[in-house]
C-alpha cells in the first residue's frame, strides 16, 4: 500500500470521529497539504504533512505509516506525528477558559452571573419603591381625569 485516500487516513487515524465528517472536511478546505487545500480522493504518503484546520486552531501531523482501518486509540502515535505547535494548544486552553466571554449581550440565556445580578435588582428596596411609584402614578392619572 503506497497511498491512501486524506479523508480515509485521517478518519483511520481518529481526527475525526466518523468518516463523513472527514470528507466534508477536506471538501471545505479545512485539510491542507504543503500549503494547499486538497480534495477528498488526494492521496497521503509516508512523510507528508498534514494541516487541518478545526477552528480555533490549526493541528499540523506528519504521516508515519499508512492504514486504511480505523485503529484503536493507544495505536495511533505509531502512524502519525503531531507537530502542532505549543502556540496553537494555548489558543485553544485560552478559548476554553474564556468560555462565552464573547457572546454578545442579549443574545442566548443569562450567565449565572447576570441571573444573581437580576435577583438582587428584583429583591432590592429601590425595586420595591420603583414599581410602586409607577403604580401610584397610574392611579394618579385615573383621578385626574
Amino acid at each position: 500500500m503506497n497511498e491512501v485516500r486524506v479523508d480515509k487516513w485521517l478518519w483511520a487515524m481518529r481526527v475525526f470521529k466518523t468518516r463523513s465528517m472527514a470528507t466534508d472536511a477536506v471538501k471545505k478546505g479545512r485539510v491542507s497539504m504543503a500549503g494547499t487545500a486538497v480534495k477528498p480522493s488526494r492521496g497521503v504518503k509516508v512523510g507528508d504533512v498534514i494541516e487541518v484546520r478545526k477552528p480555533p486552531i490549526t493541528y499540523t501531523f506528519r504521516v508515519k505509516a499508512l492504514s486504511q482501518n480505523r485503529l484503536g486509540a493507544r495505536l495511533v502515535p505509531d502512524y502519525l506525528e503531531n507537530l502542532t505547535p505549543q502556540s496553537q494548544y494555548d489558543i485553544l486552553e485560552m478559548s476554553r477558559i474564556s468560555g462565552f466571554v464573547d457572546r454578545r449581550k442579549g443574545l442566548g440565556r443569562p450567565t449565572k452571573r447576570e441571573g444573581r445580578d437580576l435577583a438582587a435588582f428584583r429583591e432590592s428596596t429601590y425595586a420595591d419603591d420603583f414599581f410602586l411609584d409607577w403604580e401610584d402614578d397610574d392611579d394618579m392619572d385615573e383621578t385626574d381625569d
